[in-house]
């Protein structure tokens, strides 16, 4: 197996806090409806309205506020008070405006890595919260390429690699999500690092390819260097 000279990094949980705006948010859509339906049932709706609503609102904080509206529209049979839809708008648009909180470990490994490696980020949702969340983190310099995709499958990180790098052969790519960062990636016949956040949505869990050799799991970005030494032979 050849070592990278390509490095992706998944954003999201990734490089920076995300998940725990979207479950803080949906606590505050739990206690807006609380006369209508309970937390666990409510819960369970938005889920679903989520999942249905990924091929027309693909992911990000747009979908999940439409989704959180579809789904007070239903467990209300349409009775749903207008003040209550505008503190729906009101709680995505907070969200859409949450300060960036980058994670441990993240601007130092990308430092570290940036000039001997190809540095791509690899994310998806919405354009303009990626861009935004970008440019607030203070980490754009790193990156030698930025995609903001609709979703990430094998094709697309062969398609990506090939654009910024060697090929699929000779990249690697990060993130916490198995089924979009890691299992694809491997797949297209990349590494593929998982590197585990404790807020991960549940339609990204997947059981992880313990069996391939081109699986890594880290307990945190900073132990990325380590591993690409031995990679490397260093």
């Amino acid at each position: 197996m050849p070592a990278p000279t390509t490095i992706g990094f998944d954003a999201d949980d990734t490089l920076w806090q995300n998940e725990q705006f979207f479950r803080l948010t949906e606590e505050r859509f739990q206690a807006l409806l609380a006369d209508f339906a309970e937390p666990k049932d409510l819960a369970e709706r938005l889920l679903a309205a989520e999942k249905r609503n990924l091929a027309h609102y693909g992911f990000g904080i747009k979908g999940f506020t439409l989704s959180m509206i579809e789904t007070a529209v239903e467990v209300t049979d349409g009775k749903v008070p207008a003040a209550v839809i505008g503190q729906i708008l009101d709680a995505g648009r907070e969200m859409l405006s949450h300060p960036v909180e980058t994670l441990p470990h993240a601007a130092d490994t990308l430092a570290g890595l940036a000039g001997r490696y190809r540095i791509v980020l690899i994310t998806k949702g919405d354009l303009f919260d990626q861009e935004r969340k970008l440019a607030q983190s203070g980490l754009g310099d790193f990156f030698d390429a930025v995609e903001i995709v609709s979703d990430k499958s094998a094709a697309t990180y062969q398609r990506i690699f090939a654009r910024h790098g060697d090929g699929a052969e000779h990249a690697m790519m990060i993130g916490n999500s198995l089924k979009s960062d890691v299992v694809p990636a491997i797949r297209a016949g990349s590494w593929g690092v998982f590197v585990p956040h404790p807020l991960t949505w549940v339609l990204e869990h997947v059981e992880p390819p313990a069996g391939d050799a081109r699986f890594r799991e880290l307990a945190h970005l900073g132990e990325l260097p380590a591993l690409l030494e031995k990679i490397e032979g260093v």
